[in-house]
């Protein structure tokens, strides 16, 4: 994946288009408000294949013939889809087997999307066929700017419970342990009478009477990650046969889908795209969507990465679909952009008229283009093209975050000490206390190159192998400064407990060693010797090396240490025990990051302000979006380039409002 540059010079506006659901009367008219809005690329054929292959082997291009051609005329790129998202219903009324099975064993049937079993070779025989026709009719297309995989693979059918995924399964289970006596003891199958004797006697984990074998859980879900990213790299070879284009697909980095280990698809990637939709089921969406973003440019390496989507108002999929506040829709989306996107495309055009989104926002809405909603976008791409020199450019950071799918899996298990604490929430915790510190931070996976950073933040890693969490103790060895919370370190690679008491592998690294843990009932504080409260958990732990930094006052452990602070080498590491308040995870943060001499980009905007730093070609650009009602000033300056007004030592930011400065000498 090379530091991939979309068509547009600057920063590319870009949405879905789906031309079968209109006429081409409309397909004009669509056309000319693209123009009119500075749309510069255009995802089509992504729910294509039942207009291109209305029955098997016969083929029907000339609609999107004429749709292509129209955009190419008018200089609109095409991010250009498979069509394979949604099989048509001929085939899974010739082939049922095509159909995923749940953790039931009951099969989800046709009538909504990705109604497919991700390992049916019928479904991939079929699919690949299609592929092979759209690339060899548009592969060396000059509107052709790249190229798009099914769409959000594995949104509802990751995980396939059928026959088909049960054989699939097997087989991938004896490439990865050669013995069935290996994949015994790594299940730890002597519990409960679950040894195996031969191949065919496992199953995927169905729904069962009590509790299912997590290590076995954990196994199927690697296995659900990499058998959609065969599907997709069976795409990509064909395309990449047949066109130089880039190839990508849509990853779906958000709080609610966890189903794929994206650091294992994000090498096969020409460029790192993401959905993103702001989810108003969680206490802070806007928070969410910045850990998202930082996540998102982890997969791309550091470089700029696509928002493949995300929505101009209101989704449909959600309890409460709210829709945006005035100036939010440029606040959010230049949110993307400040933590590395360099190009925004939202889901979609045209409102649907009919079928299961027909309420979900587009760029252009059902009341047409004499609505706020369409000059709130036509203000944001006026202020994406005067931004547009920062294209190019990468996210200063001086803090990592480590994340993973693997310890999301297994640390949210069926049987675990408290039901309340979630991996996710641990993780959003972390990252909240740095945003609010003005704190970028690079999120990371556990087998990241960590000697650039100064600070590392390890929050609620359940799950790490012994190379990794050594990666971890050799970075604070070597002078680093760590920060890793509770319920990290505990099992291995088979969800194996690390035994000779917890946190298992990073006991040394820490200087504590944790007999038992004690968590809390939901609603319950403890109190610290610091001031601040903890909730969901506390632990039974002595320090080793480590100096006690607060102690629980009240709860189950008056007297034993909740956060610890240890010399390890040239480096120290911090550990926390229990689950912070806000503000006592902001002030442990803070000493963590102001003792490894990391420099806030802005004086703790408290989360209301965002203010982030890209450079590059000897220029840095400062970001501040300040989401509050109240202004803000910063020290800056430079040339604010949505306005156009120079900066000369004090920005001022009102509430609601954004800038973008170019830094440097005051135009």
């Amino acid at each position: 994946m090379d530091n991939f540059r979309l068509p547009s010079p600057g920063i590319t506006l870009g949405c879905d288009y789906n031309p079968e659901q209109w006429t081409p009367d409309v397909w004009r008219e669509d056309v000319a408000l693209m123009r009119e809005a500075g749309v510069d690329l255009v995802a089509v054929n992504i729910f294509g294949w039942s207009d291109l292959e209305p029955a098997p082997g016969r083929y029907e291009f000339a609609a999107l013939d004429e749709v292509v051609e129209l955009l190419h005329a008018n200089g609109i790129r095409l991010n250009l889809g498979t069509g394979t998202s949604s099989p048509p219903p001929w085939l899974t009324t010739l082939h049922p087997q095509v159909l995923p099975a749940a953790a039931d064993g009951t099969t989800r049937f046709p009538g909504g999307r990705q109604a497919w079993c991700p390992s049916s070779q019928i479904f991939r025989d079929r699919a690949y066929a299609l592929v092979r026709q759209v690339a060899e009719r548009y592969g060396d297309h000059p509107a052709l700017a790249l190229w798009h995989v099914s769409n959000e693979l594995g949104c509802h059918n990751a995980l396939c419970y059928c026959e088909t995924s049960a054989e699939a399964f097997r087989c991938w289970l004896r490439r990865r342990y050669g013995r069935i006596e290996t994949l015994n003891e790594a299940w730890g199958t002597a519990f409960w009478s679950q040894r195996y004797g031969d191949w065919s006697e496992i199953q995927p984990p169905r729904l069962a009477l009590s509790i299912r074998n997590p290590a076995q859980i954990v196994d199927f879900h690697r296995f659900s990650s990499d058998e959609l990213l065969e599907h997709y790299r069976g795409e990509a070879r064909i395309l990449r046969a047949h066109s130089a284009a880039p190839v990508t697909t849509n990853f779906m980095v958000t709080a609610h889908i966890r189903n794929l280990d994206y650091w294992s698809w994000a090498p096969e990637m020409d460029v790192i795209a993401n959905d993103h939709y702001l989810d108003h089921r969680l206490d802070d969406p806007g928070a969410e969507l910045s850990f998202a973003a930082d996540l998102t440019r982890g997969l791309a390496a550091g470089r700029p990465w696509m928002l493949m989507e995300q929505a101009a108002g209101a989704v449909n999929w959600q309890p409460y679909n709210l829709t945006r506040t005035p100036g939010e829709l440029l606040r959010n989306t230049l949110t993307h952009v400040a933590r590395g996107a360099d190009a925004i495309c939202f889901f979609q055009w045209r409102a649907s008229a009919q079928g299961a989104e027909k309420f979900h926002s587009a760029l252009l809405p059902h009341a047409g283009t004499d609505t706020e909603g369409w000059r709130e976008v036509l203000r944001l791409s006026g202020a994406l093209d005067r931004i547009g020199e920062v294209a190019g450019t990468t996210v200063d950071s001086e803090v990592a975050l480590v994340f993973s799918w693997e310890s999301w899996w297994s640390a949210e298990g069926e049987a675990r000490p408290s039901q309340a604490v979630t991996y996710l929430d641990r993780v959003h915790a972390a990252h909240r206390a740095l945003r609010e510190l003005g704190v970028t931070c690079d999120v990371v996976s556990p087998a990241a190159d960590l000697s650039r950073y100064r600070a590392v933040v390890v929050p609620c890693l359940y799950m790490v192998g012994d190379r990794d969490a050594q990666r971890i103790a050799d970075y604070v060895a070597a002078g680093g400064h760590l920060l890793v919370t509770f319920f990290s370190g505990i099992v291995d690679e088979r969800d194996r407990i690390r035994l000779g008491g917890y946190p298992g592998a990073f006991r040394d690294v820490l200087g504590v060693l944790v007999e038992e843990f004690a968590p809390l009932r939901p609603g319950h504080e403890v109190m610290l010797s610091t001031g601040g409260a903890g909730s969901l958990w506390t632990e039974r732990l002595r320090a080793t090396t480590a100096q006690p930094v607060a102690r629980y006052l009240d709860g189950p452990l008056p007297g034993t240490p909740a956060i610890t602070r240890n010399r390890y080498g040239a480096g120290v590491a911090w550990y926390l025990a229990t689950a912070l308040d806000a503000r006592g995870m902001r002030d442990l943060t803070r000493d963590v990051v102001r003792a490894a001499g990391v420099v806030p980009v802005a004086p703790e905007p408290g989360g209301a302000v965002e203010a982030i730093r890209r450079t590059g070609g000897g220029r840095g650009y400062l970001f501040v979006i300040n989401h509050g009602t109240v202004p803000v000033e910063l020290e800056a300056t430079g040339v604010e380039l949505v306005t156009g007004a120079g900066v000369d030592g004090l920005l001022r930011v009102e509430g609601g409002g954004v800038a973008v400065v170019r830094e440097g000498e005051p135009a």
